[in-house]
């Protein structure tokens, strides 16, 4: 493996890197969302400036369980269960924030050592004499207990984890200094091959209305992250279109559901400038999504709202008011249901600390947070990295 920090610094070059859309990784432009009955986000009015802890800080936090995390990480990327692939998710996405934050190599080769891992146990599923499908794409199976049968492939399983590996090969994609480096551009071709192939492909052929429109928000949020990484680097038109409809049917309209996820969104009942939604399409009552799986969707639109496709800043204020208003509104109490009910331990590391990146004052709330683990460090050093940079107001809120 190349070691980029033997060569000249080329730190937060990860940061700088140009999506294929043309539009800069971070860089907003303006979108019109589908006419919908949902709620429409509000304009943050705050405009004093919110000092945010460095990434240095995070970073340390980070790497006090960095070497931990691989003593079970690396077990869990060699087992041909997808269930041990789910967590492992978690892993994925701190590292490759970390890159994207530091632009220290070692944070991607940690990220691709895991993702290469799962790959090596993929077997034929006509080999796996457990699987119900029994075709030749390559995949697992979990012989989780609680599964009725067990020993089934499982979409929800892998889309949990490949959602975070497209975002390493996105991020690959998107750095020059790595796509240009030739181990690791055979390393992202190989990968994505597979993604494309064995996971995106694999489940749509096998039935898109099953697999990938899912009939709760946050299972379909997953595939909707998986198409719109693979969109953004694909170099193939036919599968960009394929990988396009699925985002914009999730977004807008699935086909064999009623809503979207934005016609999800409504105005919150305890606070109108903070978003509500059900976890069932077409749902409107409360408690409505659980904070947990509200990670999932929050994963994906704040991923969505960087590449500028389709969700907006405004809605990342409503979001970031969720947040801070309803879900957490002080000390230690933490809400297990997004309209504000219940009690929960606070797990907000796989999405809902991303909004930290799109408000200061957001990201200062989250500095207070109790409940930190590696991916929550690393995702906060990510939004300290992003804060710095300006941003490109949108007509809507303007500046």
């Amino acid at each position: 493996m190349v070691n980029f920090q033997t060569r000249k610094p080329w730190a937060l070059l990860a940061l700088a890197a140009v999506a294929v859309t043309g539009a800069g990784l971070f860089a907003l432009r303006a979108t019109t969302p589908p006419p919908t009955t949902a709620a429409g986000p509000a304009c943050s009015t705050e405009k004093s400036p919110v000092t945010v802890l460095p990434v240095s800080h995070w970073e340390k936090r980070y790497l006090e369980t960095w070497q931990f995390e691989r003593t079970e990480a690396l077990p869990a990327s060699r087992t041909p269960d997808s269930w041990s692939h789910y967590d492992l998710s978690y892993s994925v996405d701190a590292n490759t924030a970390m890159f994207r934050a530091t632009g220290n190599i070692r944070y991607l080769d940690r990220a691709l050592e895991y993702i290469t891992g799962v790959v090596s146990t993929a077997r034929p599923s006509k080999r796996l004499p457990t699987s119900q499908y029994r075709d030749a794409y390559l995949g697992w199976v979990s012989n989780r207990e609680d599964l009725r049968p067990t020993g089934v492939e499982v979409p929800l399983y892998e889309s949990y984890f490949w959602r975070h590996a497209t975002t390493t090969l996105r991020i690959m994609r998107q750095t020059a200094a790595v796509h240009d480096e030739p181990e690791y551009r055979e390393q992202y071709e190989r990968l994505l091959a597979f993604a494309e192939k064995n996971v995106f492909d694999k489940w749509h052929t096998r039935g898109a209305n099953d697999n990938i429109y899912r009939n709760r928000t946050h299972m379909a949020s997953h595939w909707a992250a998986i198409a719109l990484n693979l969109a953004a680097i694909t170099d193939d038109p036919a599968r960009r279109a394929r990988y396009r409809q699925v985002v914009d049917d999730i977004d807008r309209k699935l086909p064999n559901h009623p809503t979207g996820l934005r016609g999800q969104m409504r105005p919150h009942p305890a606070d109108p400038s903070a978003y509500f939604w059900n976890d069932e399409w077409g749902a409107t009552q409360r408690p409505g999504q659980d904070v947990s799986h509200a990670n999932g969707v929050l994963s994906y639109v704040v991923e969505a709202a960087d590449q500028a496709d389709f969700w907006t800043d405004a809605d990342m204020i409503a979001f970031g008011a969720l947040l801070t208003k309803v879900i957490w509104p002080g000390g230690s109490r933490y809400a297990a249901f997004v309209d504000g009910s219940g009690s929960d331990n606070g797990w907000f590391s796989d999405g809902l600390v991303k909004l930290g990146r799109y408000d200061p004052a957001v990201q200062q709330r989250l500095e207070r947070h109790e409940v930190v683990n590696g991916q929550f460090a690393a995702n906060m050093a990510l939004n300290a990295t992003i804060l710095q940079r300006p941003r490109t107001p949108e007509p809507a809120c303007p500046a």
